[in-house]
């Protein structure tokens, strides 16, 4: 018999979604009021969608992204140099027995979102979605069941 738990398998759990958003919303708020001393930080306004962190709770990749998706490798690295700062501020607002590591990695959601839009105006899928997209031979099995 199977285990409950396995239907979840791969999932984060209720504590490290909980956790995740702490860590976010400490972030975000330090990166709001312009906390870190950093000058390729000055000016740039930096989102931070999501926190996801590990089943230990010890490590956590903070997606970001710049406002606007300039210069996010130049961001990252900025963010990267003050990771140690960062974790410092979290530490003190969010009370835990271990503070967990700032891992930063750009937030290509985005991206995605725009890829996946582009293909879908592609003439070919407009096509395949004037047509229904579906073997009419497959629907009809279905619709006997009336």
């Amino acid at each position: 018999m199977a285990k409950a738990r396995d239907e979840f398998a791969g999932q984060p759990s209720q504590r490290q979604l909980r956790v995740g958003e702490l860590v976010r919303k400490e972030l975000s708020d330090i990166l709001i009021r312009g906390q870190v001393s950093d000058p390729d930080l000055d000016g740039v306004i930096i989102t931070v969608p999501e926190v996801r962190m590990s089943p230990d709770l010890r490590w956590a990749d903070v997606l970001v992204m710049p406002m606007g998706g300039r210069d996010v490798e130049v961001v990252l690295e900025a963010l990267k140099r003050n990771a140690k700062y960062l974790r410092g501020q979290v530490a003190r607002r969010v009370t835990m027995k271990y503070t967990c590591d700032l891992r930063f990695v750009a937030d290509t959601r985005f991206d995605d979102d725009d890829l996946i839009t582009r293909l879908l105006h592609e003439p070919s899928i407009r096509k395949d979605f004037a047509d229904g997209g579906i073997d009419d031979e497959d629907d009809q099995g279905e619709d006997d069941r009336d």
